[in-house]
């Protein structure tokens, strides 16, 4: 359990308007941090035409090695810590390049840009 690693990640249960199901996630952590058994991770929803220009959803389009089926995009705005109980099984990853956008991303959400 890598950062940029796409896994599938039991989100159940939730409340309120953050995104249920099992569905894929993105680690965001940095691998040399956290002492327990946590994940920061993002989750990963169905590409829709209107989050092209939404800053914190980063679209990413399927290939062999992110695994994904369908045009996605990671969802910035909906970070959350879990356990690691909750990742399923490893999808795929991320490229550099697309981890460098997430993390300018995540800098626009919390405000640091």
């Amino acid at each position: 359990m890598r950062q940029g690693e796409i896994w599938l990640v039991n989100l159940d249960p939730t409340i309120g308007a953050g995104i249920r199901k099992t569905r894929p996630c993105v680690i965001l952590n940095d691998d040399a941090i956290g002492g327990l058994p946590l994940k920061v991770i993002a989750p990963l929803t169905d590409l829709k035409a209107r989050y092209r220009d939404v800053p914190w959803m980063l679209c990413l389009e399927p290939d062999s090695s992110n695994g994904l089926t369908k045009p996605s995009t990671i969802d910035l705005f909906q970070v959350r810590c879990l356990s690691e109980a909750r990742l399923v099984h490893k999808i795929g990853a991320i490229t550099t390049k697309e981890r460098a956008l997430a993390q300018k991303a995540l800098k626009l959400v919390f405000g640091m840009e």
